[in-house]
């Protein structure tokens, strides 16, 4: 199939596992349909046109999704079929990823917009959404420093995290959550993701992190690691101490809002434009019934049950763990329906 016919039709990808200094990846077994264990490649970047930055890697196509039975890769469709995929959108401007923590991520914030162009020589920062999908026993988040805690608590933690690994957590709040839960992590806010956490995250289309603790895990993190390319003074002044436990309940963990519900579909807001320009999400959950026409471009992932993806004499079975982008040319085109149920996030890129 030609590029010009593969962007005229909803897209499906080959998986795209990625590696990261942190060990998971198990509870992907039932979410993808697939023998997933534990391992370094805890993570499937989604419908992904954004390249990882894994220190030592000479891949270009790390993180770029792959067209399903192709050898093209998503950046390039883009590229040469930017009117069918993006109509008058330059580039798509979203990254989405499924990622599942069998320990705690490392602690971190991500550079803002203003932070990314003086540093990165990019304007995208890195604000983020999760949406927990399933966890394991006793899972949590980090999200918000402890009231009290400063800039010179952070420096004492950081360096005592060379060999206290818990140095660094300790200044942050522990969060359970469920699935269902549904939080906005801001740039420059402190965050980890804790243990035990299968979730979708959708944020700007950069792999900017600020992590300033030695270990994660038993992995020795390096400085570049760490601090990206930034000296250590710089790196540290992307954290923002205003994000505490009352700030992060009252603002950054969200509740679905819903939108209509009709047909047999219920459809919801999970992250909106009054929460980030960068990207919003909405939820469709169809019990016996039908979604409107589908929007584009967007890029639409099954997170429970099966159904069918629809348009004339085009059908397409879609089941949990299924994800394709749904080009410009296909909007308000495509519709999904279920004789029982099926639950769809539509991540949405920034209005241009």
């Amino acid at each position: 199939m030609d590029k010009k016919s593969i962007a005229s039709l909803p897209i499906f990808f080959e998986k795209n596992r990625v590696f990261r200094v942190y060990l998971g990846g198990k509870l992907f077994a039932d979410f993808f349909g697939d023998n997933s264990e534990d391992c370094f490649y805890p993570e499937e970047w989604i419908c992904s046109s954004t390249r990882a930055l894994n220190e030592g890697s000479t891949d270009i196509h790390e993180g770029i999704s792959k067209i399903a039975g192709t050898d093209i890769y998503f950046d390039e469709l883009l590229k040469d079929e930017k009117d069918l995929m993006l109509g008058n959108r330059n580039s798509l401007d979203v990254l989405v990823k499924g990622l599942d923590s069998a320990i705690r991520l490392p602690v971190q914030a991500h550079p803002d917009k203003a932070f990314s162009r003086a540093h990165f020589n990019s304007e995208f920062g890195k604000a983020e959404s999760w949406v927990v999908l399933a966890t394991r026993e006793n899972a949590c988040i980090y999200f918000g420093f402890k009231d009290g805690v400063t800039d010179a608590d952070l420096r004492a933690a950081v360096e005592a995290s060379e060999t206290d690994k818990s140095a660094m957590e300790n200044l942050l709040n522990r969060i359970p959550v469920k699935p269902g839960d549904v939080y906005f992590i801001p740039a420059k806010a402190v965050h980890a993701i804790g243990y035990g956490c299968l979730i979708l995250e959708v944020q700007e289309p950069t792999d900017f992190t600020i992590q300033p603790e030695r270990w994660c895990g038993d992995y020795k993190l390096s400085d570049h690691q760490m601090y990206l390319t930034l000296d250590k003074e710089t790196a540290l002044s992307v954290f923002d101490y205003s994000y505490n436990l009352e700030r992060v309940e009252s603002e950054c963990k969200k509740t679905p809002e819903i939108i209509y519900s009709n047909n047999g579909c219920r459809k919801e807001s999970l992250i909106s434009n009054a929460d980030t320009p960068c990207f919003s999400i909405e939820r469709y959950v169809i019990e016996n019934g039908e979604t409107e026409a589908l929007n584009a471009p967007c890029i639409y992932v099954v997170t429970e049950g099966n159904g069918t993806l629809y348009c004339g004499d085009y059908t397409k079975e879609i089941k949990k763990g299924d994800y394709f982008f749904m080009p410009h040319s296909c909007s308000n085109k495509f519709k999904v329906k279920s004789a029982g149920t099926i639950t769809i996030c539509a991540c949405i890129p920034p209005e241009v």
